[in-house]
């Protein structure tokens, strides 16, 4: 099952079933207006979604043409919003660039900070660029949202509470990170509001892509219609999302609806942990942020030379299925300055 959110003029648009090949789609507000409803009452309301979905896809239900540029993200805002760093590679990398040392325990215990989550920007919205020398970054994520989960769950247990999965932009602002994470206090002026696929999908509906926690499949990012990165998001992901959302309820319940994030897809190369790849022009899978495009750059020729997100600068991120039909949807957004 496929559902995004329009545009209504609301603050929190209007659901509706999407199509497996993301073509149509019809509005379900008799069962609910909007997706926070169905996720707070959603073993009862999922089932009906369910079967208007079967009969998208058989055309019983009165359609109307998907357009995903007048998609929201599938949440516009909700009540958590939790990024992780399960791939632990990408930490690595970003920290040997501030030349901060990487701790051990990092690739035991999660990581987790908690962002902004009154508002979320749209797949097709422009990212603000608030300062002209902030080091804008995007950084293609993996997200789900759950259901209610209970303090203490486990990561077996959580796994079964993922109701949607979705793609994300986590949004960066590098220059600000050192300062703020030297304060001991966490990220908060340089975490952005993020950007979200057009589409959530559960997890049946990504058939065998979808195990252990994890979605076994290439996330494609691109850079100014340029390929940035085609890494392999079920790979290198050390801690699953079941694991993601056990951390986040160790002390405290998980209201329905929070959104938990994979942190930037990231692999190593043939050489293990050591070995940051290859950009994906020298045969490598590439990169899903701008700063380990730089990372590598600077280890191998002593500098830096891709800059960061500009004025223009376009993004769109994107995962496709075996047959190489879009399974969320692309995120396309381009960056304008701060107030236009």
């Amino acid at each position: 099952m496929k559902l995004a959110t329009l545009d209504d003029g609301s603050r929190d648009g209007r659901l509706v079933c999407v199509s497996r090949n993301l073509a149509w789609c019809t509005g379900v507000g008799h069962i609910a207006p909007t997706l926070q409803a169905a996720l707070d009452a959603w073993d009862d309301v999922a089932p009906k979604l369910e079967a208007v979905a079967a009969g998208v896809e058989s055309g019983s239900q009165p359609l109307e043409r998907f357009h995903e540029r007048l998609a929201r993200a599938p949440l516009p805002r909700a009540y958590q919003w939790a990024d992780g760093s399960a791939y632990v590679n990408h930490v690595a990398l970003v920290r040997r660039a501030r030349g901060a040392e990487m701790p051990e325990r990092f690739w035991t215990d999660p990581l987790l900070y908690q962002g902004g989550s009154d508002g979320f920007l749209g797949p097709r919205d422009p990212i603000p660029q608030p300062e002209p020398d902030c080091d804008l970054d995007c950084e293609g994520e993996i997200a789900v949202i759950t259901g209610d989960v209970p303090m203490g769950c486990s990561a077996e247990d959580a796994r079964g509470l993922i109701r949607l999965v979705m793609l994300c932009n986590d949004v960066s602002l590098r220059a600000l990170i050192p300062d703020e994470l030297a304060k001991g206090f966490g990220f908060f002026q340089s975490k952005p509001a993020s950007a979200f696929s057009p589409v959530a999908v559960t997890p049946d509906a990504l058939g065998a892509a979808w195990r252990d926690g994890r979605l076994h499949l290439p996330l494609h990012v691109d850079l100014n219609d340029a390929p940035l990165g085609r890494a392999e998001a079920g790979e290198d992901m050390i801690f699953d999302f079941g694991t993601l959302i056990a951390h986040a309820a160790r002390t405290r319940a998980l209201g329905a609806g929070t959104i938990i994030g994979s942190g930037t897809v990231s692999n190593t190369g043939p050489g293990g942990a050591d070995d940051p790849g290859l950009p994906l022009a020298e045969g490598g899978r590439g990169y899903s942020c701008i700063a380990e495009q730089r990372v590598v750059e600077l280890l191998r020729h002593g500098a830096a030379s891709t800059p960061f997100l500009a004025t223009g600068d376009r993004v769109r991120i994107e995962m496709k299925d075996a047959d190489g039909q879009s399974i969320f949807g692309a995120i396309e957004q381009e960056v304008v300055a701060a107030g236009t």
